[in-house]
């Protein structure tokens, strides 16, 4: 089951939410209860080589979703 992130637009709250794919794009606001959208989350991914380096895996360097097209490759 994914890990879905979601604003809420009563108390600008930000929670994270353990919901199946077929779930709306929606949840309660855990604070005021009010629905909620969920948002695009950013993540990274890291992986070790073969010398035991944590390096990132999503291109070089980016540690966004984008996979690096979204222009932080190389910050």
């Amino acid at each position: 089951m994914p890990l879905y992130e979601y604003v809420c637009p009563q108390c600008d709250t930000r929670f994270e939410k353990l919901r199946p794919m077929t779930d709306g794009v929606e949840a309660q606001c855990p604070r005021c209860s009010t629905p909620a959208r969920r948002v695009i989350s950013l993540f990274a991914a890291f992986t070790r080589g073969e010398a035991g380096e944590s390096r990132a895996v999503a291109g070089g360097g980016c540690a966004c979703s984008a996979g690096g097209a979204c222009g932080c490759a190389g910050e």
